[in-house]
């Protein structure tokens, strides 16, 4: 009886010899490279455990890089270029710029390389599936979380990582239509963005709490930008609801002291198993739907040891 791992390596072995004869890489190795938005914040190095978990339980080899910000669009395109050149058998890619790749990832389609995206999707239809937070329904709960912590009424703000990648923008959007939707007594002061860079965003909710003083709540779109938050209304001395996204030390900490009231966590392990198991899986030319969802949680101080929420949570 063939195992169906050994059905898998003989597949994308005959795969690999008929179509990247010019590969740099032996025709044994199936290379699969990832590239994320950073590598700064703690999410992207729990994906990165999930790949690399992934690229054992299916002997193929991973890589993992990104940009030592996630402002770096260019640095991000430059990275993508350079995996591409070394005819790999398989993508992973997390925009920063949901437009900007378009042409290389067509490139790459033209050379039968499977894309799978993943955390961050592309304004187009190359990649085989995104392997991905549901962010706008996310981000919702976290406006309900928000409300129901100020009465359902008063003055918030966001303070969001950027407003060109696909994560940015459903962020963005799933809370400030959730808030118009839903809660009438609810007034969006300031939309501002900080790069997902901390001091960025403590600068600029420095400036928002100094602009509103009768602010009662800011939602900090990613790790960087909750930290911002947090930071920054504890340099103004302000008193406000902070609810974040993803986890993180500081954000745990913050968590667990009610400094920030709560947070959205991701499956971010999750996510960088799913995209190299999906490479795979399209490599064996298995049909996959287009979005792979890896699911959300809200946690506070109540849930935060609660098995289930602890495995999704990192340091």
């Amino acid at each position: 009886m063939v195992t169906k791992r050994k059905l898998l390596s003989t597949v994308i072995a005959l795969g690999l010899s008929a179509g990247f004869a010019g590969s740099s890489f032996a025709a044994d190795e199936i290379y699969i490279p990832l590239v994320s938005k950073g590598f700064q914040h703690q999410f992207w190095q729990a994906v990165k455990s999930g790949a690399d978990q992934a690229a054992k339980d299916f002997k193929v080899k991973v890589t993992f890089e990104g940009p030592e910000t996630e402002a770096m669009v260019d640095k991000q395109i430059d990275m993508l270029t350079s995996v591409l050149a070394k005819k790999p058998a398989a993508l992973g890619f997390a925009a920063l710029d949901s437009k900007a790749a378009i042409p290389l990832l067509k490139k790459a389609q033209a050379a039968k390389i499977p894309v799978v995206a993943f955390d961050s999707g592309v304004d187009s239809d190359i990649p085989v599936t995104t392997a991905t937070t549901d962010n706008k329904a996310a981000a919702a709960l976290a406006a309900d979380k928000m409300a129901g912590l100020i009465g359902s009424a008063g003055e918030v703000a966001l303070v969001v990582h950027d407003q060109t990648s696909r994560t940015g923008v459903d962020r963005r959007d799933g809370f400030v239509e959730r808030i118009k939707s839903t809660y009438p007594n609810i007034k969006i002061v300031s939309v501002q963005y900080g790069g997902g860079d901390q001091l960025k965003s403590t600068e600029i909710t420095k400036s928002i709490l100094q602009a509103n003083p009768n602010i009662k709540g800011i939602f900090g779109a990613n790790e960087g930008s909750a930290i911002g938050v947090l930071n920054g209304a504890k340099e103004m001395k302000r008193n406000i609801i902070i609810i974040g996204y993803d986890s993180g030390k500081q954000q745990k900490d913050a968590v667990r002291s009610g400094a920030m009231a709560g947070a959205i966590t991701q499956n971010p392990v999750g996510i960088g198993y799913k995209t190299v198991e999906a490479a795979v899986k399209a490599l064996k030319g298995e049909k996959l739907p287009k979005i792979i969802d890896t699911g959300f949680y809200f946690y506070d101080k109540s849930n935060i040891d609660d098995p289930k929420i602890a495995a999704v949570l990192y340091d």
